[in-house]
Protein backbone atom coordinates (compact mmCIF):
# COMPACT_ATOMS: atom_id res chain seq x y z
CA UNK A 1 0.00 0.00 0.00
CA UNK A 2 1.28 3.38 -0.68
CA UNK A 3 0.49 6.40 1.27
CA UNK A 4 1.54 10.04 -1.40
CA UNK A 5 1.27 13.20 -0.12
CA UNK A 6 1.33 16.29 -2.72
CA UNK A 7 3.63 19.08 -1.17
CA UNK A 8 4.36 22.09 -3.83
CA UNK A 9 3.98 19.69 -6.51
CA UNK A 10 6.19 16.85 -5.09
CA UNK A 11 5.31 13.76 -4.09
CA UNK A 12 6.68 12.20 -0.47
CA UNK A 13 6.45 8.65 -0.44
CA UNK A 14 6.02 6.37 1.93
CA UNK A 15 5.45 2.79 1.25
CA UNK A 16 2.98 0.66 4.05
CA UNK A 17 1.79 -3.11 4.26
CA UNK A 18 -0.55 -4.51 6.50
CA UNK A 19 -0.21 -8.01 7.60
CA UNK A 20 -2.76 -10.45 8.95
CA UNK A 21 -0.82 -12.49 11.26
CA UNK A 22 -1.76 -16.52 12.29
CA UNK A 23 -3.67 -14.82 15.55
CA UNK A 24 -6.03 -12.79 13.53
CA UNK A 25 -4.66 -9.45 14.58
CA UNK A 26 -3.49 -6.61 11.52
CA UNK A 27 -0.09 -5.15 12.04
CA UNK A 28 0.62 -1.88 9.70
CA UNK A 29 4.50 -1.90 8.74
CA UNK A 30 6.79 0.85 7.01
CA UNK A 31 8.56 -1.00 4.12
CA UNK A 32 12.71 -0.63 5.22
CA UNK A 33 14.06 -1.88 1.93
CA UNK A 34 14.05 -4.88 -0.33
CA UNK A 35 17.23 -6.89 -0.89
CA UNK A 36 17.98 -9.34 -2.98
CA UNK A 37 20.61 -12.07 -1.79
CA UNK A 38 21.49 -15.17 -4.23
CA UNK A 39 18.55 -14.54 -7.03
CA UNK A 40 15.59 -14.10 -3.86
CA UNK A 41 14.22 -11.04 -3.05
CA UNK A 42 13.46 -10.39 1.04
CA UNK A 43 11.60 -7.21 2.25
CA UNK A 44 12.17 -5.75 5.30
CA UNK A 45 9.13 -4.33 7.81
CA UNK A 46 9.33 -2.32 10.58
CA UNK A 47 6.25 -3.00 12.28
CA UNK A 48 4.28 0.08 13.88
CA UNK A 49 2.14 0.47 16.78
CA UNK A 50 -1.47 2.38 16.53
CA UNK A 51 0.54 5.77 16.50
CA UNK A 52 2.53 4.66 13.41
CA UNK A 53 5.59 4.45 15.83
CA UNK A 54 8.30 1.86 16.89
CA UNK A 55 10.16 1.55 20.27
CA UNK A 56 12.38 -1.66 19.88
CA UNK A 57 13.64 -1.09 16.82
CA UNK A 58 12.72 -5.12 16.01
CA UNK A 59 12.67 -5.51 11.78
CA UNK A 60 10.80 -9.08 10.11
CA UNK A 61 12.63 -10.30 7.47
CA UNK A 62 10.10 -12.03 4.78
CA UNK A 63 10.95 -13.90 1.53
CA UNK A 64 9.25 -11.27 -1.39
CA UNK A 65 7.87 -12.59 -4.91
CA UNK A 66 6.26 -10.06 -7.40
CA UNK A 67 4.36 -11.79 -10.38
CA UNK A 68 6.15 -10.36 -13.16
CA UNK A 69 3.22 -11.20 -15.75
CA UNK A 70 0.73 -8.77 -13.52
CA UNK A 71 2.22 -5.59 -12.45
CA UNK A 72 -1.31 -5.04 -10.74
CA UNK A 73 -1.02 -8.41 -8.61
CA UNK A 74 -0.30 -8.50 -5.52
CA UNK A 75 3.21 -9.46 -3.52
CA UNK A 76 3.38 -12.52 -1.88
CA UNK A 77 5.48 -12.73 1.54
CA UNK A 78 6.53 -16.19 3.03
CA UNK A 79 8.18 -16.68 6.26
CA UNK A 80 11.75 -17.94 5.98
CA UNK A 81 11.96 -20.90 7.94
CA UNK A 82 15.62 -21.42 7.58
CA UNK A 83 17.56 -20.72 9.70
CA UNK A 84 20.50 -19.91 7.31
CA UNK A 85 18.50 -18.37 4.80
CA UNK A 86 17.26 -16.22 7.21
CA UNK A 87 21.34 -15.42 8.61
CA UNK A 88 21.89 -14.78 4.80
CA UNK A 89 18.90 -12.09 4.67
CA UNK A 90 19.71 -10.25 7.94
CA UNK A 91 23.19 -10.44 6.68
CA UNK A 92 22.44 -8.37 4.05
CA UNK A 93 20.04 -5.90 5.72
CA UNK A 94 23.02 -4.92 8.56
CA UNK A 95 25.37 -4.42 5.17
CA UNK A 96 22.31 -2.27 4.18
CA UNK A 97 22.17 -0.38 7.61
CA UNK A 98 26.31 -0.04 7.25
CA UNK A 99 25.84 1.73 3.91
CA UNK A 100 22.74 4.09 4.63
CA UNK A 101 24.91 5.42 7.68
CA UNK A 102 28.18 5.64 5.23
CA UNK A 103 26.32 7.49 3.00
CA UNK A 104 24.62 9.70 5.76
CA UNK A 105 28.27 10.43 7.17
CA UNK A 106 29.42 10.76 3.31
CA UNK A 107 26.71 13.54 2.72
CA UNK A 108 26.98 15.70 6.18
CA UNK A 109 30.84 15.92 6.05
CA UNK A 110 30.46 17.42 2.18
CA UNK A 111 27.64 19.39 3.49
CA UNK A 112 30.67 20.94 5.65
CA UNK A 113 32.94 21.08 3.07
CA UNK A 114 30.47 23.36 1.01
CA UNK A 115 29.73 25.08 3.76
CA UNK A 116 33.33 26.07 4.70
CA UNK A 117 34.12 26.76 1.61
CA UNK A 118 31.51 28.75 0.43
CA UNK A 119 32.29 31.00 4.02
CA UNK A 120 35.40 31.36 2.86
CA UNK A 121 34.56 32.98 -0.38
CA UNK A 122 32.32 35.13 1.37
CA UNK A 123 35.56 36.21 3.71
CA UNK A 124 33.12 35.09 6.15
Amino acid sequence: MKNQDKQDGIYDEEMSVTLELDDGTSVTCAVITILTVEKQDYIVLLPLDENGENQDGEVWIYRYFEDENDENAEPVLECIENDAEFEKAAEAYDEYLDAAEFDEIVSDSDLETDIDRMMDELGI
